[in-house]
């Protein structure tokens, strides 16, 4: 460590110059990660808080899994009476646009998840009333984001083809689907806005649903139930691809990190290979005094792994004071796992490059010291 201390005293300059830019790397892996996290959860933050460890859709659905899956309320019965299956409801999903209102009123736009008041899909209210619990067949609950957009407790909104009213009587947290906002309703009331119908239902538009929301016990044998009822089943992560934009998404901040890891090690390795090739002479003179290469080679990462975990705490402490000030402006979520995860892999990746360019040092000749090689 002598070495390492001594050239970090001496030279200050240097050392601050890569440090800045390590610490500017860290600050941006912050906000790449919490923007990355608040994407997936204005995607799929609706679909996480479902209790659910499955969804069983029509077996003829591929791809966008909610716009195109119909299932019946015969099918979640079936389900329901299947071994290994613990609860199983029918669910409805639909994307409406509203007005808050009427027609002059602010326009909205909704994702309708159809549930069954007091079925175990329904969530707890924050405020108001739970579903079915006002006696209005068309009391809704709104999330967060549409509370933002103006929306309160006992609000008219007109929704869908029909201009279904929707009378809000609670409220919920946070939750999103696609971006947009989410509004739990009661099934027959998600049934009327789904088929753009007015007033009582035809009987086949009264059974229908999206999917089958399911808690399944882990032994439960799900291949041999679609077979037998027709559906597919996906666990609950694997409908996160189902959001609109969120495969994209995710798939295009993935890819950004990764470049911004991979410059990390090429600025850092840069730095230490011009480090290591200025101080050749000084390399060798050790060796010459006795020193060994092992020695020489610990102490040039150390010296490595000092800059760059001061840096990448100062620039990930930057980067957490400006993603709490983002934070409520754009879609930015910070998660301590996410922050730590950039961070360690800035160190970790900072200090292989370090490692690939001081792996010059073994190749240093003592006799250089000397004056053999002038």
């Amino acid at each position: 460590m002598f070495l390492a201390l001594r050239d970090l005293r001496v030279a200050r300059g240097r050392f601050a110059l890569i440090g800045a830019v390590v610490g500017m790397i860290a600050v941006l892996g912050v906000i790449l990660s919490g923007l990355a996290s608040g994407l997936a959860d204005s995607g799929i933050s609706a679909l996480r808080a479902l209790p659910v460890t499955h969804l069983a859709f029509d077996r003829s659905a591929t791809g966008e899994l909610f716009s195109r899956s119909t299932v019946t309320t015969d099918t979640a019965r079936q389900w329901a009476g299947q071994p290994g299956v613990r609860k199983a409801e029918p669910l409805g999903q639909q994307l409406v646009h509203a007005q808050l209102g009427g027609a002059d009123g602010k326009q909205l736009d909704l994702a309708v998840l159809g549930v069954r008041p007091g079925g175990f899909l329904a969530p707890s209210p924050l405020s108001g009333k739970p579903l079915g619990g006002s006696g209005d067949p068309n009391g809704v609950l709104v999330s967060e984001e549409i509370v933002k957009e103006g929306v309160r407790i006992g609000d008219h909104l007109t929704a869908g083809q029909a201009g279904t009213d929707l009378t809000v009587i609670g409220t919920i947290g946070r939750a999103s689907f696609g971006h947009v906002g989410i509004v739990y309703a009661p099934l027959p009331l998600w049934q009327r806005l789904h088929y753009g119908l007015p007033g009582t239902l035809p009987d086949a538009a009264a059974h229908q649903a999206t999917a089958v929301a399911l808690q399944l016990a882990p032994n439960a044998d799900t291949t041999a139930i679609d077979h037998r009822l027709g559906t597919r089943t996906v666990d609950k992560a694997g409908t996160y691809a189902a959001s609109p934009g969120y495969t994209a998404e995710s798939s295009t901040m993935t890819l950004i990190r990764g470049f911004l890891y991979a410059i990390s090690a090429l600025v850092v390795g840069s730095f230490f290979t011009v480090w290591t090739i200025q101080r050749r002479h000084e390399i060798a003179l050790l060796k010459a005094m006795g020193a060994a290469t092992g020695y020489i080679l610990r102490d040039a990462l150390t010296q490595a792994a000092v800059v760059l975990l001061a840096a990448t705490t100062a620039g990930t402490a930057v980067g957490l004071a400006l993603g709490g000030a983002m934070n409520g402006s754009a879609p930015f979520s910070l998660q301590a796992d996410q922050v730590t995860l950039a961070a360690v892999l800035l160190i970790v990746l900072g200090l292989a490059g370090a490692a690939v360019a001081i792996r010059r040092i073994t190749k240093v000749q003592a006799l250089s010291a000397l004056g053999a090689d002038r």
